[in-house]
């Protein structure tokens, strides 16, 4: 155990749970592989722990929490949903949570071959999760506002790992993006970090979405991005048809968007390549291809 890490073993998670939800604690744990900010064990055939492990704040967890329950009942895939709480400990200082399992293999691992089923199931999660979000919703501090307030974020990606033969067009993607209009309407709610290993995918196509840490009240593009950094090629046009409500602006701050998370992808496939911390090198090829979506447009 370090300052910054705590370990999380199997025995932990049992403790854990015989001491805050003992009715729970005779049900099989296995871990999850990934994560960074949290750690995932499965608890039983329906349930997972999500445990604070890097995260230096509880904030994300105790934001799931809250708006993870009024949520759920209205969108049309499975969401993690909280069921029992873990407070901080002697045993464990941190907060973790008792969540609904969302069935399905993680997109970093698996493929979409069914992609025009995929698209619309994409634009139907999204258009139900996009509405108008309360007053007292929780606003991003390091996204959903205009990207013209991200060029070093962006700058940064693309220094590191943007391929010399798409550099060009990339940029081009960028500035045009930087250059549209502002989104106008209400703050609606948005997933904000819709990346491959935070949907799951059954049967070829979409079958959940996970992580609502960066859940936030924004502009709906931090989202749309999906339609290049999760979906097949040649299926963004049908995302945008049957979406609906993204007009000529709003597609291209979303494009501009998918090409940085894009580039983020292949930093963090560059870092795992690396041996650095948090680093994955499978996320290299993923983000490639996700750049080479976005350069063909919609």
């Amino acid at each position: 155990m370090t300052g910054t890490e705590l370990e999380i073993t199997e025995d932990l998670v049992r403790d854990l749970l015989r001491e805050q939800h003992p009715d729970l604690a005779v049900l099989i744990i296995r871990e999850v592989a990934g994560g960074w900010g949290n750690q995932m064990w499965r608890l039983g055939d329906d349930l997972a722990v999500r445990m604070q492990r890097m995260d230096p704040t509880p904030d994300l967890q105790l934001k799931e929490r809250r708006w993870l329950p009024v949520l759920a009942p209205r969108l049309p895939l499975p969401v993690p949903t909280p069921v029992r709480f873990g407070e901080p400990s002697e045993r464990f200082p941190k907060h973790w949570t008792v969540m609904t399992w969302v069935p399905g293999e993680p997109l970093d691992h698996a493929t979409i071959s069914r992609g025009t089923h995929a698209a619309d199931t994409l634009a139907e999660f999204l258009r139900a999760l996009h509405v108008p979000a309360p007053a007292e919703a929780p606003i991003a501090t390091d996204r959903g506002t205009h990207l013209s307030d991200c060029t070093d974020g962006f700058e940064a990606f693309f220094q590191a790992v943007a391929p010399a033969d798409l550099a060009a067009d990339v940029r081009a993607v960028w500035d045009d993006a930087v250059a549209a209009g502002a989104w106008e309407g209400p703050p609606v709610w948005v997933h904000g970090d819709l990346h491959p290993a935070n949907v799951v995918v059954s049967d070829g196509t979409l079958s959940g979405i996970v992580d609502f840490g960066d859940l936030f009240a924004g502009d709906p593009a931090w989202d749309l991005a999906a339609a290049w950094v999760l979906l097949p090629a040649d299926t963004a046009a049908r995302f945008f048809d049957l979406y609906a409500h993204a007009d000529e602006a709003a597609i291209r701050r979303a494009r501009g968007l998918a090409a940085m998370k894009s580039l983020f992808l292949m930093l963090m496939g560059q870092n795992g390549d690396r041996g650095l911390p948090g680093g994955k090198p499978h996320w290299g090829p993923v983000g490639r291809a996700a750049l080479e979506r976005v350069l063909k447009g919609v």
